[in-house]
């Protein structure tokens, strides 16, 4: 066995420049010994490498003894550093167990803090301190943090009981506590995890030390960690690295602090300090929201009109010395840093430095800013941003002129507005949003169990905590909108109910949340969009400069149905529409009418009239479209949807149908029967409407060939693009070619107007692909429709997928979800195929993709590197395609 185990800090560093390497000892261990390295004060420690965590999970879970020796040598390491030895009687050696993986996951992993205390060294550290009120809690802390990490105990049970005796004894604050208290509550400690377990808590130092290491191995296994890697594209593989440190205690007297500094505001991305601290405690108070914490600088506590002194005003000289820290480091990480610090007796400790969570607008901020301060270079900036992100910054915010019904103020934690009805839990959440439902996450305060409904949630509100706790981080993560500490919130999940503001309210209430401002509000709220300005709009220019340079071609074009999406999609870039499906356009209440009359009037000359309404609304639709596109590639899909997919669900609307068509109930019901399909997926759609019901393919080509003619008289042309779905066979094509050329020379003529025109075939079936070569000599383009194509490959559909794909990615049967990123080795192969193919027939063939994977980064790198032509998002995608494109040429050289 190699070394796997190095060490930071005091005088015997590691020199093995594997110590530095992220893959090697984690992003924590990393950073540690980095900043070791260059005189910051960090408490000395040793890392276990990430290699250990994938031994240990892929055998039985066992400790080596040379890895046990490795370990021992570090202990050895920090007592010489210390002066402290562990398990001493006399002078005791306390260590923290932190986890720590090469991508950031907070509050994902265990962290055990005060280990290396039991009923011995308790006494020794409260004579050496002089403070038996700090060694008992410490001693409690320990108990109730081991207990729930290695051990397995609710953590709920020891919080019941730290509430009941601050009942029992009249207090309502933990700084009330005494050393007797706390004395108490560790005998009561020890009593609930010896009922649990069955065992008395562990004495022995050693057992201690490697049950924490164990456990925070075991948690990147854990539901909570493969969720968060699942939902951020983390490979399973990487393993995590155990980080052992000397305890410093924030929660030693009044002169004692713990808190977390970012170099830059996390929110807005302005260069100032932002944070929060607690004196007296340790970082766990903060980083899990169990207590409220404060503001770090004067300027912030008296913008929110806060009363507790700031870090700024109550320890101005350790203040000092963290914010000048902030240039050193950013230089040398040459980024914004998250810092979580201890301040022991007046004295500054740094405990981790990490690469900061940021919204996407204080991503887009610093990275222009940084680019200005010479600190990174603009290629740099566009690859630092996190492409989904870019969605955060198009979400809702409040119609600024509408009503509010404000409930209530918190912190806020996560920029933007959502809407939606109140659920106390996250299955709730889950269950609740699967079916469609926007959700408002309540709890008291988010744990890491809660990430899948956090997930599912439009936004999250809790009680307590702050703006660096552990739902502030996920919800900016994830472009929730957040408001935590929201004292008035008081919660029965029994009664499931609660009262915000002194207002009762019951789950399922409809509340809004202003994470912007930390507002809470009754009702919904209107909502507005953001718009492309700013630094998003030089980022945008970038990632444009960086196509043009690298001389890499792929185009973004939008995914737009109708007139007010076409104007969202050019206002963020879009170079066309990729995709304008026709259906939504039938399901308004007079169109639905003319379609099921069409479908089910027994007679032709009935269906004809309703074809010739639907002929006039169609052509009005498509107009605007154009004139909304102009001079620019507009494809229009033929209709697609089954056909029994506009007919009536429930019994009253069908009788409702058939009494304005004048026909029997139960003759209209044997009629829609007759329609019915065992497959629809794979039934009467597509292109095979066309061939079966020419007359509706004849009036959708005629609507869209006059509407181009109107719009070409005041706009520059729309390109127009006819493309057909689920085309399996040339001869599918050939049929519809020789209809929309007849349809569109008629329109021509009786316009006295040409336009160019071009049909294209959808790449939706295996056949397809196979078939590329002859299909290319009847179509001018192919576009991928990749959530068919994906559908009709894997032999799965979408929506029942989602009950068991996140389990087959737990278990690396895919590497990712296959309906968000494109299946390389299955329908990329068919894609690649029908690219050689269909090029070799028709060199100047076009190539697009128009599903959902047409934002997805590493679809799109997929994309760009088989030389389609343009990838097709929805309209607030866009910006999201522009940038992954963008990346992608980058690393492609």
């Amino acid at each position: 066995m190699g070394e796997f185990v190095f060490h930071f800090g005091g005088d015997a560093q590691s020199v093995d420049p594997r110590a530095q390497e992220k893959a090697v000892v984690g992003g924590k261990g990393a950073n540690l010994a980095q900043m070791a390295a260059i005189g910051l004060p960090v408490p000395p420690g040793f890392t276990i490498s990430t290699e250990i965590c994938a031994h240990y999970a892929g055998g039985d879970r066992l400790i080596d003894d040379d890895l046990r020796a490795q370990v021992a040598q570090g202990i050895a390491h920090l007592e010489a550093a210390t002066g402290r030895r562990f398990g001493d009687p006399v002078t005791p050696l306390l260590v923290s167990v932190r986890s720590g993986a090469s991508v950031s996951m907070p509050g994902m992993m265990d962290t055990v803090l005060d280990l290396g205390l039991n009923d011995v060294t308790v006494e020794a550290l409260a004579k050496a301190s002089g403070d038996a009120r700090f060694a008992w809690d410490s001693y409690r802390r320990f108990i109730q943090i081991y207990g729930d990490v290695a051990l397995g105990v609710d953590h709920y049970l020891f919080e019941d009981a730290l509430e009941i005796a601050k009942e029992d004894n009249g207090f309502f604050t933990d700084v009330e506590m005494e050393a007797q208290h706390w004395k108490a509550l560790v005998s009561e400690y020890k009593s609930i995890v010896e009922t649990e377990t069955g065992a008395p808590f562990p004495q022995d130092v050693d057992a201690q030390l490697w049950g924490a290491i164990a456990a925070v191995f075991d948690s990147w296994d854990s539901e909570r960690a493969r969720t968060y890697r699942r939902l951020n594209g983390i490979s399973a593989s990487l393993g995590t690295a155990v980080t052992v440190q000397a305890m410093v205690f924030g929660n030693r007297d009044q002169q004692s602090a713990t808190g977390v500094a970012f170099t830059r505001d996390p929110t807005t991305g302005a260069r100032q300090c932002f944070g929060e601290w607690l004196i007296n405690a340790q970082g766990e108070d903060v980083v899990a929201g169990l207590r409220t914490p404060q503001y770090l600088t004067r300027a912030a506590r008296e913008a929110a009109g806060a009363k507790p002194l700031s870090m700024e005003e109550a320890m101005p000289e350790a203040f000092a010395q963290l914010t000048g820290l902030f240039t050193k480091l950013e230089e040398h990480f040459r980024d914004m840093l998250d810092i979580e610090f201890t301040v022991e007796q007046g004295r500054l400790w740094v405990l981790q430095a990490r690469s900061g969570k940021r919204t996407a607008a204080a991503a887009l901020r610093m990275a222009s800013d940084m680019v200005g301060e010479g600190l990174i270079t603009q290629q740099e900036a566009l690859l630092r941003i996190e492409p989904m992100a870019l969605a955060q910054l198009l979400h809702p915010t409040l119609d600024p002129d509408a009503p509010r019904d404000l409930l209530a103020k918190g912190l806020p934690a996560s920029p933007g507005a959502a809407s939606g009805a109140i659920v106390l839990d996250a299955e709730t959440a889950e269950r609740r949003a699967e079916r469609g439902e926007a959700v408002i996450l309540v709890r008291v305060e988010t744990s890491p169990e809660d990430i899948h409904g956090m997930h599912a949630a439009v936004g999250i509100l809790t009680a307590r905590g702050g703006m660096t706790s552990h739902a502030a981080v996920v919800a900016r993560s994830m472009g929730r909108p957040c408001v935590t500490g929201t004292a008035a919130i008081s919660i029965d999940a029994a009664k499931r109910s609660l009262s915000i503001g002194g207002r009762q309210m019951r789950e399922g209430d409809t509340i809004t949340i202003d994470g912007t401002t930390g507002e809470v509000m009754a009702g919904s709220v209107p909502l507005t969009r953001s718009e492309l300005v700013g630094d998003f709009a030089v980022l945008m220019g970038w990632a444009d400069q960086v196509m043009a340079e690298t001389g890499r071609h792929l185009g973004v074009r939008a995914n737009a149905d109708t007139p007010a999406e076409c104007l969202v999609a050019r206002q963020f870039g879009a170079q066309g529409v990729g995709l304008c499906r026709t259906e939504p356009m039938f399901f308004q209440a007079e169109r639905i009418d003319a379609m099921r009359r069409f479908i089910l009037s027994p007679e032709a000359r009935a269906r004809q009239k309703a074809l010739d309404h639907l002929l006039h609304l169609q052509r009005d639709d498509f107009r605007q479209i154009f004139q909304d596109m102009a001079g620019l590639p507009v494809a229009i899909r033929l209709l697609d949807l089954p056909l029994h997919g506009f007919l009536p669900e429930s019994q009253a609307d069908m009788a409702t149908l058939a009494e304005s068509l004048d026909i029997g109930l139960d003759k209209l019901r044997r009629l829609a029967g007759e329609m019915h399909e065992f497959n629809p997926l794979l039934g009467l759609r597509g292109c095979r409407l066309g061939i079966a019901y020419p007359e509706l393919y004849a009036m959708q080509l005629r609507a869209l060939f006059e509407a181009a003619c109107e719009a070409a008289q005041t706009h520059a042309p729309a390109q127009l693009e006819v493309m057909v779905p689920l085309v399996s066979s040339a001869a599918e094509l050939a049929a519809i070619r020789v209809q929309v050329e007849t349809i569109a020379q008629d329109v021509f003529n009786a316009q006295g107007l040409t336009l160019s025109w071009r049909l294209g075939a959808m790449i939706e079936v295996p056949r397809a692909a196979l078939m590329a070569g002859t299909l290319a000599g009847e179509a001018e383009f192919f576009s991928f429709g990749s959530n068919d194509l994906t559908q009709t490959t894997l032999g799965m559909g979408r929506d029942d997928a989602a009950r068991f794909m996140g389990r087959y990615v737990d278990r690396g049967i895919y590497g990712a979800d296959p309906f968000i990123t494109l299946d390389e080795a299955g329908v990329g192969a068919l894609i690649a195929l029908a690219r050689e193919q269909g090029r070799a027939a028709r060199p100047d063939l076009e190539l697009g993709l128009c599903g959902e994977h047409g934002a997805d980064p590493a679809s799109v790198a997929f994309c760009l590197a088989q030389g389609l032509d343009y990838v097709s998002a929805s309209p607030y995608r866009v910006p999201v395609a522009r940038l992954a494109a963008a990346q992608a040429a980058l690393r492609a050289g």
